[in-house]
């Protein structure tokens, strides 16, 4: 069946009597956009889409003007994983190596486990207007991403929750569909609510699978939680914070001598934001205007 949500939307509910919060999300076009930003091979998609739908929900927690980084660090033969996000819904991602593609696993699904390694670290950074950011680390526990993040919310952050993402590409590296949900367990839930909440959980079909089926994310998060209440949404999208005057004040900051080098052994530079592959060309007579406002 055709996808039928539009859109890349956020939503989030209480159930239980406000005892758990949920988020439901679908990252399709996000994830689209990123993966032909920077040209990735299916696990390596994969792996990026996975990241920056968790950093999304991540990000919808937050508030105002708040933002946060994820960055995945793992010894497989991705590399490193960034994902930035911010409470409005902006996203931004990429992977160290982009072309990454192993076999598929022995469940027959993409291995990410594989591409991003059992061994690492993944850190969370959330810049929350105060003097100093706030970090949390927690090991790398499965490689797949969701139990990670699962771990990482009950080591880091003390909530119990619940983290499912995926993501399903086409034949020709194309994204069918992403997405994902959080859920995430309060104060003053029973024994048999937990259980109720853990067997929807383990009984629910792939995310990517009901997404591809058209499924609402309302719906989505009703077979979890059937007394959910649904609140506001929020629009996801890309969204990078690079400008050509930023990557020139990037070029000042190298300082008079090592701008004099550039300009006599190059005689132009390019700059390529590692977020969204955008490329700023400079000339020489452009890198000279900025040596003059470095040497100011």
């Amino acid at each position: 069946m055709e996808n039928n949500n539009k859109h890349d939307r956020l939503i989030r509910g209480t159930a239980m009597n406000g005892k758990v919060r949920a988020f439901a999300i679908q990252t399709t076009e996000l994830v689209e956009e990123l993966r032909r930003r920077h040209d990735t091979f299916p696990t390596a998609t994969a792996a990026m889409g996975r990241t920056v739908t968790t950093a999304a929900i991540m990000g919808a927690m937050l508030k105002g003007e708040e933002k946060l980084t994820v960055q995945v660090n793992g010894d497989g033969p991705i590399g490193q994983i960034v994902a930035d996000a911010n409470a409005k819904g902006e996203v931004r991602g990429y992977v160290s190596n982009p072309h990454v593609h192993l076999p598929s696993n022995s469940v027959g699904k993409l291995d990410v486990a594989g591409a991003v390694g059992t061994e690492g670290f993944i850190n969370i950074t959330k810049d929350l207007g105060l003097k100093e950011p706030y970090r949390g680390s927690v090991p790398i526990i499965s490689g797949e991403l969701g139990e990670d993040f699962t771990y990482y919310f009950a080591q880091s952050e003390q909530t119990p929750s619940a983290v499912g993402v995926g993501v399903l590409v086409d034949t020709d590296n194309s994204v069918i569909v992403s997405g994902g949900f959080i859920m995430q367990l309060l104060p003053g839930l029973t024994d048999p609510e937990i259980t109720v909440i853990e067997n929807a959980i383990s009984t629910l079909p792939p995310v990517t699978t009901l997404l591809e089926q058209g499924l609402e994310l309302e719906e989505l998060l009703r077979r979890l939680l059937p007394d959910v209440q649904v609140m506001e949404g929020l629009d996801i999208h890309f969204s990078c914070e690079c400008s050509r005057e930023r990557v020139e004040k990037t070029l000042i900051s190298l300082g008079q001598t090592e701008m004099e080098q550039l300009i006599e052994e190059e005689g132009q530079a390019e700059v390529v934001c590692q977020f969204c592959n955008e490329a700023y060309d400079f000339n020489k007579e452009q890198l000279e205007t900025i040596l003059e406002q470095a040497k100011n």
